[in-house]
């Protein structure tokens, strides 16, 4: 039965990342099935973002269009409740504390926050340590999901600018801690590696390229590597993740199978 790590690198440009001098970077897009081309939602922000990418619609369906979370009036199973609905182990690891509402409590066999801004705002031992967790928690809980949420080439886009030389440095780092993951799974584990938008200047939220473009990084035993055909969406991880792991799409999910 397969099981899957989604790692999402919040603003993290796909050009960012080939050049960000981690060598890792290369070695896992030659074993991967990816595209450094898929697209994100507008607004290109950070929870509608999310909210897209685990419920499967436009930020305009599920009610969230900026970083303040939006009841839905007519609620969409997420992803992760989804898989709780179906008996499947899931655990979250972040540092940014919004993220609470892609999914119910509940619906959680383990969840962790370790906030960046209650710890001198330091993304390297906040992605460090919310990875240390992610890892424990996989070796001791075996769980079939795990979302883990990596916060540093958004903190740093936003303080020293995308394309900076600190921003380059917070990906090579977070690319660090996408490594150690992959070297703790077993082979039942595939990895989605992503970003929920990019960034310019130091900002982000635009319809531009270089905000909506992001990189979509499947690895795992069972995918041919090679970069993906055809066009690839946010709201297409969730259907992809869940057929994967053998659960039926919600009818309302609007993004399509990427295999």
């Amino acid at each position: 039965m397969k099981k899957a790590v989604m790692i999402l690198c919040d603003g993290m440009r796909p050009d960012a990342m080939l050049q960000c001098g981690n060598p890792y970077v290369t070695e896992l897009l030659n074993e991967s099935k990816y595209t450094l081309e898929a697209r994100t939602v507008w607004p290109s922000v950070t929870l509608p973002c999310h909210m897209s990418l685990f419920h499967s619609v436009d930020p305009e369906r599920h009610g969230t269009t900026d970083n303040v979370y939006m009841r839905q009036v007519r609620p969409i199973r997420g992803l992760i409740d989804k898989l709780a609905k179906c008996k499947k182990k899931n655990g979250m690891f972040y540092s940014w504390e919004e993220l609470r509402d892609v999914c119910r409590f509940d619906r959680l066999d383990e969840s962790y926050m370790y906030s960046l801004h209650n710890h001198g705002y330091d993304y390297r031992d906040v992605d460090k340590t919310v990875t240390d967790r992610a890892i424990e928690y996989i070796g001791r809980r075996k769980p079939d999901f795990v979302f883990l949420y990596l916060c540093g080439p958004d903190d740093i886009g936003h303080g020293s600018g995308w394309m900076s030389q600190d921003y380059l440095d917070s990906i090579s780092f977070d690319f660090d801690q996408i490594k150690r993951v992959r070297e703790s799974l077993t082979d039942d584990y595939f990895t989605v590696v992503l970003a929920d938008h990019g960034g310019h200047g130091r900002s982000h939220g635009s319809t531009d390229p270089e905000d909506m473009t992001i990189p979509v990084i499947f690895t795992g035993k069972d995918f041919a590597p090679g970069k993906f055909e055809g066009d690839v969406n946010i709201k297409d991880i969730a259907p992809t993740v869940a057929k994967l792991l053998e659960v039926e799409n919600e009818p309302e999910w609007e993004g399509r199978f990427l295999f």
